[in-house]
């Protein structure tokens, strides 16, 4: 069996859910895929989390296991045979490290941005606290969210379920659409008590994502995060 192209663990992922026409996500959707609703809505998610203890084919890089990542994402469904694939495409994900966002775009053809990063974690007492910031140009930008008591697991059903249990990365390319794997276990959640996203929504995203991220957050949730693995890119959908 082929070793995972990379592992990691993923820590206190703060994750943002807000409802969003899908007309808005329609140009974005990769050929052969679809979008997936929840209860008659589709969904964006602005997402900050820890990559830690990061392994490319098994082998540390230097200066680059431990990092921040910050994403927008949205969720698509791909029929495979007789089921349903369901997966996640990214309109911008940031990391801190040149090298990160150089092999996510030349291997799997996502859209990586390399800038400066910082967060601020705290966890004591039955609190959680989790602060993800990110520099473009001289201004500092914001996820964060506290939570309190113990991590819970999601719902069958659920809309917590709904944004956390895709597994599948699909991203648009010039010959068609490439899919890749994510494997990891279920998570616990805390669910959100407080949140704060300030951010140029139109420089970083896109303006027609200024109406749909300036709207109250459908929810807010921070996932206890796991060790996961993420598959070569195994095929072309055209």
């Amino acid at each position: 069996m082929l070793k995972p192209f990379l592992t990691a663990n993923w820590r206190y992922l703060v994750m943002l859910n807000f409802a969003v026409d899908p007309k808005i996500l329609a140009p974005l959707v990769p050929v052969e895929t679809e979008l997936d609703f929840y209860n008659g809505q589709t969904f964006v998610s602005v997402v900050g989390f820890l990559f830690l203890d990061t392994r490319v084919v098994g082998l540390p890089i230097p200066l680059h296991r431990d990092f921040e990542e910050v994403n927008l994402r949205f969720y698509v469904r791909q029929k495979s045979a007789s089921e349903w694939r369901r997966g996640v495409v990214f309109v911008r994900e940031l990391v801190p490290r040149r090298a990160i966002a150089l092999i996510a775009r030349t291997f799997y053809g996502e859209p990586y941005s390399a800038v400066p990063m910082r967060h601020i974690l705290e966890h004591k007492e039955g609190r959680v606290f989790a602060e993800y910031q990110w520099r473009r140009g001289r201004r500092w930008e914001t996820l964060a969210m506290t939570s309190t008591g113990e991590p819970q697991g999601a719902a069958q059903g659920s809309h917590e379920e709904f944004v956390t249990e895709h597994y599948w990365g699909y991203t648009a390319r010039r010959a068609g659409c490439s899919e890749y794997r994510v494997e990891h276990p279920r998570w616990r959640l805390w669910k959100a008590e407080t949140t704060k996203f300030d951010a140029d929504v139109a420089t970083l995203y896109g303006p027609q994502f200024v109406e749909p991220l300036a709207a109250p957050p459908v929810s807010g949730f921070i996932a206890e995060g796991s060790h996961i693995q993420v598959h070569q890119r195994n095929r072309e959908l055209e």
